[in-house]
């Protein structure tokens, strides 16, 4: 048998970024394509083995609005590796789940779009993968659409995220009229031909660079000229580079037409880090080949209606998997045991029976589990905490339908574990009436649109006049109480939060009152 550190190093496990419309979808599904994972019926991409469905975008609300809300789960074979994806929000008011991801994750890809380059969210999503030190690799999307001079977009990314762009591969062709690429590290050119709706793999054409110049002609040239000066100024891959998140590999295609897809999937397999041994909480690396140990960096309930369970996603960090196995949940020194382990692709799963590092494991009605959690063999670890980013719009919630009270209360509970929402209670009050909290306001729309759906609970959202949260103790919060503008409140896990109504009373309380504990959480307005 393997051992589990043999097994790692066949595992490439990534998430995918984008802004919004960037592609990211597409991609996902293109990814799966050329892993086998899904098949070509009458033009239409079908999932593998008869599934429902292919999109990673599983949820109602995410099909009605056309957006990633929540995060997805995919594993698939490519070449000799075992490939995990990790799907993110697309949304910048979902950066929160995104940070949770990528707290499993090993690497990741950034989704331009070749008309529009780097936007807000880009910004946003980009400084989340800076706070892991993540190393990244940059895909151009919609090449086959009209857009900006690749130069242009490659100057933009170093001037606003601050890496250096090393284009592996080059387009030939502008923005709109895109014949293949050119591979920067062999000189080879690949020529890729259109297939109907992109539901099969592009089939690709390899062609001598002496007849490339003379068919291509302009296109051919330009490209090459390019080059010429990529290689002047030393915009080679550097790998150690790439590995320390200083610099980022580029590459140019159309997911929607499968151009280019194939290279961005073997970098993948060839560029991106397989696990290594994780640090635990005190920083000390817990070997590959120690037992079993993994971490819950998400938890979602109901992906499927006719589940109506909860699931919690683990990434194994050391050791082999076995399903049946009594591990311990570390919060609480219980043991757990895991005959329900599923494998999760998108909205649908299946049982799985091993796992390894870098793989994902779906723990089914793990009631007692949370988000940042830690389960262990024989041998106690315990790994870093995944921290909340800072609230910046908070609303009261009640319930419209005083009996569907019951509900309302399950509701608000299983959305605070999950951290679709942060729920902040005042002792007084319990759950009549509780604060939610969010990064961004369509947080809110994703809270109430789960509460009327999947619990029966149609609530209304009163806004509130608090823009700033801060972390408090207990004697500073007595304090805090009895004035005004400000208002403590305390989250499930028994962390109570003070509410500002302004920056500036925010800022007066902490210069006259520098005894109070008021402390940041990990991330305002996304940065660290």
């Amino acid at each position: 048998m393997p051992s589990p550190a043999d097994e790692a190093a066949r595992r490439r496990t990534f998430a995918i970024i984008s802004h919004p419309d960037a592609g990211k979808t597409t991609l996902t599904e293109k990814f799966l394509l050329y892993g086998g994972a899904l098949t070509s019926e009458a033009g239409a991409v079908k999932a593998r083995s008869g599934r429902r469905s292919a999109t990673s975008d599983w949820m109602a609300l995410e099909q009605q609005r056309g957006i990633s809300i929540t995060s997805t789960v995919l594993q698939f074979p490519y070449r000799d590796c075992v490939v995990n994806l990790l799907d993110t929000p697309g949304h910048r008011d979902f950066s929160e789940d995104t940070y949770r991801v990528l707290a499993a994750a090993d690497a990741a890809v950034m989704v331009l779009d070749a008309a529009k380059g780097i936007e807000p969210q880009t910004l946003k999503l980009f400084d989340v993968c800076r706070q892991r030190e993540m190393p990244l690799l940059t895909f151009v999307n919609k090449w086959d659409r009209p857009g900006r001079e690749p130069l242009e977009l490659l100057d933009e990314i170093e001037q606003q995220i601050g890496l250096v762009v090393t284009p592996v591969t080059w387009p030939v062709g502008i923005a709109g009229d895109f014949r293949g690429v050119i591979d920067r590290r062999d000189g080879s050119f690949t020529r890729y031909t259109r297939v109907a709706r992109g539901a099969t793999e592009a089939p690709e054409e390899i062609v001598d660079p002496e007849r490339a110049a003379d068919e291509e002609g302009e296109a051919w040239a330009a490209a090459h000229d390019d080059i010429t000066l990529l290689d002047e100024v030393g915009a080679d891959l550097d790998l150690e580079l790439f590995l320390g998140a200083q610099s980022t590999p580029a590459f140019f295609g159309s997911a929607l037409t499968n151009f280019g897809v194939r290279k961005l999937l073997d970098a993948v397999v060839d560029l991106v880090p397989a696990p290594r041994a994780r640090d635990d909480a005190e920083g000390k690396p817990r070997d590959l080949d120690a037992p079993f140990s993994g971490f819950v960096f998400k938890v979602q309930a109901n992906m499927d209606p006719s589940h109506r369970d909860r699931i919690a996603f683990l990434r194994v960090c050391s050791g082999r998997f076995e399903r049946g196995m009594v591990i311990t949940h570390g919060p609480t020194g219980k043991p757990f045991a895991t005959k329900y382990a599923h494998q999760v692709f998108g909205s649908e799963r299946e049982t799985l029976e091993e796992a390894y590092p870098g793989d994902v494991v779906g723990l089914v009605n793990a009631t007692e589990v949370r988000v940042g959690d830690t389960l262990w063999l024989d041998e106690a670890v315990e790994y870093p905490a995944i921290p909340s980013f800072a609230p910046e719009h908070f609303s009261v919630a009640r319930v419209r339908d005083t009996g569907k009270f019951k509900q309302f209360r399950k509701g608000i509970s299983q959305l605070d574990e999950e951290g679709v929402v942060q729920v902040l209670r005042d002792a007084d009050q319990g759950d009549s009436a509780p604060v939610l909290a969010a990064v961004g306001p369509m947080q809110f729309d994703v809270a109430v649109y789960r509460l009327e759906n999947e619990f029966g609970a149609p609530v209304e959202l009163s806004p509130t006049s608090y823009r700033i949260a801060r972390r408090t103790d207990r004697p500073s919060a007595e304090a805090l109480r009895g004035m005004r503008g400000v208002r403590v409140l305390e989250r499930a896990d028994g962390t109570l939060m003070a509410l500002f109504e302004s920056q500036y009373w925010l800022e007066r309380l902490e210069r006259d009152s520098p005894e109070l504990v008021l402390e940041r959480l990990v991330a305002e307005g996304g940065a660290g």
